[in-house]
């Protein structure tokens, strides 16, 4: 049997497909890291808001307690003093504390839950642009494929231009120049 030279191009067309299948590879590691990213950043924001809801509540029911003392001071006949009345001004005076440290946390919270916000969103971001680089890679892959079985250089090419659709997706990704 003869052997036959390899034909150069062959080579350059089967290494090239390999690299870019790598590079297809690592895209789809970012992309996975980055749809997780966003998963657990949607849940921990699910969970922030859940606990500001959770102090709305509760300095909602210091303020209606309140309310209602005060009410009931008011509708006390023997005015504003006394012990009875110190006690109501003292109770009333403990929640106003309770209720202006419950609206100190709900700013934490809320902004706690901003930040998740916008890093989930910034994470949903960067998976679609691996995502997009992925599809202009795998287009690529199969149009080298062809091209190797065809043996059709134009196709090549054309796989090559969908490389660089990738790779600026993929750069997109990292810096979001958009």
């Amino acid at each position: 049997m003869s052997e036959s030279k390899p034909d150069k191009w062959m080579s350059w067309v089967a290494l090239a497909t390999a690299i870019i299948a790598v590079f297809a590879a690592v895209t789809t590691l970012y992309m996975g890291k980055y749809s997780s990213r966003a998963i657990l950043n949607q849940g921990q924001e699910t969970s922030q808001w859940a606990y500001y809801q959770a102090k709305s509540i509760k300095s909602y029911i210091y303020e209606i307690q309140k309310q209602k003392l005060e009410l009931e001071m008011m509708s006390l006949k023997t005015g504003q003093s006394g012990p009875l009345a110190d006690k109501y001004l003292k109770i009333m005076s403990d929640y106003d504390k309770q209720i202006k440290r419950y609206d100190k946390e709900k700013e934490e919270i809320k902004a706690k839950a901003d930040d998740l916000a916008k890093s989930k969103e910034d994470a949903q971001a960067r998976a679609g642009n691996f995502g997009y680089a992925l599809i202009f890679l795998q287009i690529s892959i199969m149009l080298s494929s062809i091209s190797a079985l065809t043996k059709k250089k134009p196709l090549f090419y054309t796989s090559l231009a969908s490389v660089s659709g990738g790779i600026f997706f993929f750069l997109d990704a990292f810096f979001l120049f958009h």
